[in-house]
Formats: C-alpha cells, structure tokens, sequence
C-alpha cells in the first residue's frame, strides 16, 4: 500500500470544510500549518477511513474550535491544487464544504492546529487574508 502525503501526495487528499454562522457572523481561523499557514479560513481537515464526510465536518468542528455545531447542506466541493517552482503538485485537496450554524458566539477553544479564531461579520470576511480555497467557496466557483 502507499502511504499518501499531504505534501507531494501521489493522489488528491479527501477532506472538508464548515463554513460556521451565527446570526450575521462567521467562525473564521487562522492556520497554524500548510497550506495557508498564517492564512484566515474556515475549520476543517482529512476525513478518516471508514467515517462519512458529515462525520468528518462534525469532528473537525470540534477538534479544532470545540463547539458543536448543527451541519446543514453541501456548500460545494472545491479543487485546491498548488505547484512548487517545477510545476510538481505540493498540494492536491478535494474539499467538501458544507455550512453549519451555532446558537450565539460561544467562546472558541483552539486547537493547536489553530493559530488564532475569531468570530467576524460575514460582510467583512473578504477583508481578510483568506485561504485561496476560502475565496474560491466565497465565489461560488
């Protein structure tokens, strides 16, 4: 069997995303690691063998903010390919985004996969440094 990175992975790496809201304002977190490390975006990661995509949304919510969110539709899959300077594939995702809602702004408990969160309006997220696949869900695309 071969073991697929994350960086140069010898097949896209499955995983997803929750874009989080509450009333008017959106969870966004900053990214501790690669890609986007230092980067705003939304919770997620790798869906684990044997566990659904919306299993996966939930864990992911929680492992990295601690709240427990109620997961509502498909939002939309999104490609995120990144090339180094020799055009091999560094980075290779296919992420499933679904959207959540949450009662209130509860506190976030980062997780040390996170560098920092923030409840934000959602009027204001593309004010942000956002995640390349953040900006393409936000387009719809």
């Amino acid at each position: 069997m071969v073991f697929n990175s994350r960086e140069y992975p010898v097949r896209p790496v499955v995983a997803v995303s929750v874009f989080i809201k509450s009333g008017s304002k959106v969870l966004l977190i900053k990214r501790r690691f690669n890609p986007g490390s230092g980067r705003w975006s939304i919770p997620g990661g790798l869906i684990e063998l044997g566990e659904t995509v919306r299993e996966a949304a939930l864990r992911e919510v929680y492992e990295e903010t601690g709240l427990t969110v109620k997961l509502g539709k498909l939002l939309n899959v999104v490609d995120y390919i990144e090339r180094d300077e020799k055009g091999a594939v560094r980075f290779h995702y296919v992420l499933i985004c679904f959207s959540a809602y949450v009662e209130g702004t509860p506190p976030i408990k980062p997780s040390e996969e996170v560098a920092e969160a923030a409840w934000v309006e959602e009027s204001e997220v593309l004010n942000y440094d956002i995640t390349d696949s953040l900006r393409t869900l936000l387009s719809g695309k």
